[in-house]
């Protein structure tokens, strides 16, 4: 057991971490199964979105996303199923109207 008070932070830390990877991992388990066990869009999108949160959180490399996505998709391809590729988020445009600036008022001096 640490003496240290920042060591103890850390094994707390840590533990929690653990504990919120083993969830993330788990989930993406699950959600490859049911894709397996019955092949559907619905399943697929949640098997893919599982797939690129374990990627985003670091638990597995981008080659072994790679690597389930691509059978995942294999999966659905030969269950018949008709899925679209994940939209990538785009970024609004919006017109910014110029607003008129206030003019700071001056005042009259006396000469």
């Amino acid at each position: 057991m640490p003496i240290i008070k920042s060591a103890k932070k850390r094994v707390r830390v840590a533990r929690k971490a653990a504990i919120r990877n083993t969830k993330t991992k788990r989930g993406l388990k699950v959600a490859l199964k049911n894709l397996g066990a019955k092949p559907s869009t619905e399943t697929h999108s949640k098997a893919q979105s599982r797939v690129d949160i374990a990627l985003k959180k670091k638990l597995i490399s981008k080659r072994k996303a790679a690597r389930l996505k691509q059978r995942a998709a294999a999966v659905s391809k030969q269950a018949n199923v008709k899925f679209t590729p994940a939209k990538t988020a785009t970024k609004k445009t919006t017109k910014k109207v110029a607003t008129p600036k206030k003019q700071p008022a001056v005042k009259n001096k006396k000469a």
